[in-house]
């Protein structure tokens, strides 16, 4: 190896060459790209002065991108796409009708465009494609790779698509990076707060609301819990007024265009009224026979009272999760805390202001700039380090169809948890896994991410084999799992790359579900446990008799088949504590049994074995 030294005192060292990372916060409504330089992070702005480059891809005969292809959303509706975050890593069963409006007439989620089927990936693709060239163009460099920010709750398949979406625009993704935690690294808590203080992030954009609670832990920025809806945003309060319109009119079925121009127009209301208490919807176009609609602060805080409830449910369950009841700081993250009645229900919840002193539409794109500057190389060691969370717990089907949790929701990432399984079957030489996310007890009621299969096990008697099950969670929240045979060393693996993600609501539902069921699910686990306790002794001990038999009386035969029978019977009851009474009485019956066979296979082992052979072993 060539070593370069320098001479003691010497003035003529060369400083370390600054290398581009670039922070992009790939949002619903607006997109940013952002970079950190000597003077600091800072939003990468195009020729014209734009900052925010609009979410929107218009596919015809060619791709335009941001601001212009905005302009062409009313009178080209057919080939423009807006807000395809909302659909990224979700299939087509995941939609409400309104939804599919406007996609193409196929099994895989696209949009119908004049240059044929979009995915939500291509179109993600194309912003990113454009953030890229506008950073290029402005710092006439390269960059090393790019820190992509994504809600929080966006579960695996969400994220995959997000990162396919940068491998199709030659991107170099260093990390994926919670939207909330990087709006921490942007207001840089890790300077500000005293140790052990919590900090609540409320991220509201314009698809997807977060909600992190952070404590800053020996200079460590953990998050403690996460929470929200990965399908409320600023888009929701515009349909709330779309509908107050279409109420208003007396409007009936709806075009795809006309709903296209009700949402521009609800859109504009509503930034208007984050300046003016009061303002009046000008009907134009072909609405313009219609009178004009006055609309004040009031009636839009009333229209939007079940949407910021929802946030604040959210809210109450990261609370709870995190084990605290209040916080030193809140940030207000996302365009949509621009709304007053946003900020006015965050102070009134916390009972205190919000810090709002960053551009809160910029503020996710300055964390990423400052983390991607640190994994580029660019950092001198004493950054905070940002430890995120996993929003579901992750488990396997066992046998009953129940879930055994191998990672906790909440636990913190990067991690790798490994457990021992086993088989139920005597001579089962394969094995599916079943790999699922959630927090109920039993398998129909979690959300199934991925099935692979174990083959090679040797037979052997059920519970003999010793399988041992790895699950690992990277830092962007991507997931590994593998199972390894111990005896043979056969071993399988699976990268979980689906194609389609959650539901709307499915995340926050199956939060509420779990907390709704607890008790029910409780106690149809218990019942499940015991009636696969008490199958597994039938079926242990009806392999025994036809082995070993002989060694009971046939009265003893006799009395062992009666009590069998009798825990035959009580699996029909479903009750719990029946089952495990007969089971347990069973087991007692059965124990001198167990004692002779157990006889009889150290008779066996040792039979023509010398005295002598034994001491030795000694």
């Amino acid at each position: 190896m060539l070593l370069q030294i320098s001479e003691p005192n010497s003035t003529d060292i060369a400083p370390r060459e600054r290398k581009l990372g670039l922070g992009i916060d790939l949002g619903t409504t607006n997109s940013l790209v952002a970079t950190k330089s000597e003077q600091g992070a800072d939003v990468i702005a195009d020729a014209s002065g734009a900052r925010l480059v609009p979410s929107v891809v218009n596919f015809n005969g060619g791709v335009t991108v941001g601001a212009a292809a905005l302009e062409l959303a009313v009178s080209d509706v057919r080939n423009t796409v807006l807000s395809a975050k909302r659909f990224m890593g979700r299939s087509r069963d995941d939609l409400s009708e309104a939804q599919l409006l406007g996609l193409a007439a196929s099994d895989a989620l696209a949009f119908d465009t004049g240059d044929g089927p979009k995915t939500p990936v291509e179109v993600s693709s194309e912003i990113l494609r454009a953030l890229a060239a506008r950073a290029r163009d402005s710092l006439e460099e390269q960059e090393e790779g790019v820190v992509i920010t994504v809600p929080a709750y966006f579960d695996d398949r969400q994220r995959q698509a997000t990162r396919q979406a940068a491998e199709l625009a030659g991107l170099n993704v260093l990390r994926l990076l919670n939207e909330p935690t990087a709006a921490a690294v942007a207001y840089g808590l890790d300077e500000t707060i005293a140790e052990s203080s919590v900090v609540a992030v409320y991220d509201l954009g314009g698809g997807t609301f977060d909600i992190s609670i952070l404590r800053m832990e020996r200079g460590l920025l953990r998050v403690l819990a996460t929470g929200g809806d990965s399908a409320l945003g600023g888009d929701d309060f515009d349909e709330v007024i779309v509908s107050w319109m279409v109420d208003q009119w007396g409007l009936v079925d709806l075009t795809r265009d006309q709903q296209r121009r009700l949402t521009v127009m609800a859109r504009a209301i509503k930034e208007r009224l984050s300046e003016s208490s009061e303002v009046s919807i000008k009907a134009s176009g072909e609405f313009s026979h219609f009178e004009d609609l006055p609309v004040t602060r009031e009636t839009f805080a009333s229209l939007s009272e079940g949407l910021i409830h929802r946030t604040m449910r959210a809210c109450d369950q990261a609370l709870d999760d995190a084990g605290v009841t209040e916080v030193a700081h809140v940030v207000l993250v996302g365009g949509s805390t621009r709304m007053p009645v946003v900020r006015d229900a965050v102070a009134k919840y916390f009972g205190r202001e919000p810090l709002c002193s960053i551009n809160p539409d910029e503020v996710v794109a300055l964390g990423a700039a400052l983390q991607a500057d640190i994994l580029v190389g660019n950092g001198d060691g004493d950054e905070a380090l940002l430890l995120d969370v996993i929003p579901l717990s992750l488990g396997l089907e066992t046998y009953g169809g129940l879930i055994e949790k191998i990672i906790p929701r909440n636990s913190v990432l990067p991690l790798a948890k490994a457990q021992e399984f086993t088989t139920a079957k005597d001579g089962q030489t394969g094995l599916v896994v079943h790999v699922l996310q959630g927090e109920r007890e039993r398998v129909e009621d979690c959300r199934s991410l991925a099935r692979f299969e174990l083959n090679g096990i040797p037979p052997m008697v059920a519970g003999a084999a010793r399988i041992l099950v790895t699950f690992k969670v990277d830092a962007d929240g991507l997931l590994e799992v593998s199972a390894r045979e111990e005896i043979t060393g056969t071993e399988a693996a699976l990268v979980v790359k689906p194609s389609f993600g959650l539901s709307d609501d499915e995340v926050a539902a199956m939060l509420r579900a779990s907390q709704t069921n607890a008790a029910e699910d409780m106690q149809a686990r218990q019942l499940r446990e015991a009636k696969v306790e008490a199958e597994s002794l039938l079926h242990g001990l009806a392999g025994a008799l036809d082995a070993d038999g002989d060694l009971l009386s046939d009265e003893e035969r006799a009395d062992l088949e009666k009590e069998a029978g009798a825990l035959v019977t009580a699996l029909q009851s479903d009750n719990t504590d029946t089952i495990r009474s007969v089971t347990d009485q069973l087991g007692q019956a059965s124990l001198t049994f167990a004692e002779r066979r157990m006889d009889r296979s150290i008779k066996s082992a040792l039979s023509g074995v010398a005295v002598s052979e034994l001491e030795a072993e000694d």
